[in-house]
């Protein structure tokens, strides 16, 4: 049966159809035409341990024999057991506490239940509001998408949600400052305060943040001082500091939790994407015993998924570690992220078009500009986000797009490839996007022409 040629009962966000996936191995994949693509996003930066690694799955296979499926109110398991313990010993001093979920939305969902049942349970009630940042995704559940600032993808449910409060991100780039000053990590991080204060201390409960930003702000990499102090603002005021790891966690930044750039000490940690990296649909939500404890002694966590501490897929990301250990992806993926800047440093200076490269380790992105000297983005009717992944795509290469400026302009493309990746495959990433900028400036020359 060639699917390709009949008629998809599936449906996801338009009707566009795509090849059919053969196999992948490592950093590429095959479609049933025999045609080659290199995954340079990992998918949704999913794919942290490349395709197929045959070490997870003899592990994925060892536990199928065993067993597939048991429901956390009747068993425990040994994989989850494990998993758990070996998310721990990777997490900040006193995150010993251990929630599998599905994935991120379900992970930032449990995040925030956690933290306001704690409130609730040391007498704290008082405290519901979760501050996070515009722009900002967390999500795509309704509680997720509360504490998301995106407009394309939480306008239509506005009426559905209650509002929470945002700040600004520290997108300094745009605004003239430079990231490297401290002043410019204070002056973002202040607006934290500020808001905190004006919303009344006593009634926020946390403040979300992803430590480099994700799609929404295309790898956007705090400024100088700013993840510091927005850590002793929280603590200040008793608000629980909440990262979305879900992108930046199991190594993509160059350490295995982002928050070690900074020596952060979170009261939760969200992880999923890169923490199976594929194999199964796992996350973690990770949290301080000083606030499970309180919970647990007032009844316990009113929370709970069916697939929560599912064994096939705890022990497909406990071996997803163990790959990670064994073959340094960490260390590589630092390695690999300030090789992979500076190539695409050297397109920003060929293409005038690219206005500001930016990210850590193998989270790295560029954004397009009419204008770079201003932060003037490209006509939003271009949908130059869109475009450039298709013609990317047809040269072979997988990247990954969003928009900047809330959703609504500032094309920006990810490029994310998995840990395994050597100069080798950046030396073909590169070629690829140039292929594509050629192809790209040439669709658009018209209409930066009438710019101009």
């Amino acid at each position: 049966m060639n699917i390709s040629n009949t008629p998809s009962h599936l449906f996801y966000q338009g009707r566009g159809r795509k090849p059919v996936l053969d196999q992948a191995r490592g950093v590429y994949m095959w479609d049933v035409d025999g045609k080659r693509y290199l995954d340079g996003s990992s998918g949704a930066m999913v794919c942290n341990i490349g395709h197929s690694n045959e070490n997870v799955l003899a592990a994925m296979h060892r536990q199928m024999e065993k067993s597939t499926f048991g429901y956390r109110l009747h068993f425990e398991t040994e994989a989850s057991e494990k998993l758990a313990a070996r998310t721990a010993a990777l997490a900040p001093p006193g995150l010993d506490r251990v929630f599998f979920v599905s994935g991120g939305s379900e992970a930032v969902e449990s995040a925030l239940k956690l933290a306001r049942q704690y409130a609730l349970a040391v007498g704290q009630g008082q405290r519901w509001k979760i501050v996070s940042r515009a722009p900002s995704y967390h999500g795509c559940t309704l509680g997720a998408l509360a504490v998301t600032s995106y407009s394309p993808l939480t306008a239509p449910f506005d009426p559905m949600m209650r509002p929470m409060p945002k700040v600004p991100a520290p997108r300094a780039y745009l605004d003239g400052l430079d990231p490297e000053d401290e002043a410019t990590g204070r002056h973002y991080a202040d607006m934290l305060e500020a808001r905190i204060i004006e919303e009344g201390p006593e009634t926020v409960l946390a403040f979300l943040v992803e430590p480099v930003g994700g799609a929404s702000t295309g790898a956007l990499v705090p400024p100088a001082g700013y993840m510091e102090r927005v850590q002793q603002i929280c603590r200040d005021h008793g608000v629980l500091l909440i990262l979305d790891e879900v992108m930046t966690g199991a190594g993509r930044t160059g350490r295995f939790l982002a928050a070690e750039h900074w020596d952060l000490s979170p009261d939760i940690i969200v992880m999923s994407k890169g923490f199976a990296a594929g194999y199964m649909p796992l996350g973690a939500m990770v949290a301080h015993e000083r606030l499970v404890e309180p919970v647990l002694d007032a009844g316990g966590f009113a929370h709970g998924f069916t697939y929560a501490g599912n064994p096939l897929a705890c022990a497909a990301g406990l071996a997803v570690i163990e790959e990670i250990e064994r073959q340094g992806l960490v260390a590589n993926s630092a390695r690999m992220g300030r090789a992979l800047k500076a190539r695409l440093t050297d397109l920003m200076a060929r293409y005038p078009i690219i206005g500001d490269v930016r990210g850590i380790g193998l989270l790295q992105a560029f954004e397009f500009m009419a204008d770079p000297a201003t932060g003037t983005p490209l006509p939003k009717e271009l949908r130059a986000f869109e475009r450039f992944v298709q013609i990317a795509y047809e040269e072979g290469l997988i990247v990954y797009s969003r928009r900047t400026r809330g959703g609504l302009s500032g094309d920006h493309i990810m490029v994310c490839p998995p840990m395994i990746a050597t100069e080798t495959h950046l030396d073909e990433i590169g070629e690829m996007l140039a292929r594509a900028l050629d192809r790209f400036m040439v669709e658009i020359r018209p209409a930066l022409s009438r710019i101009a």
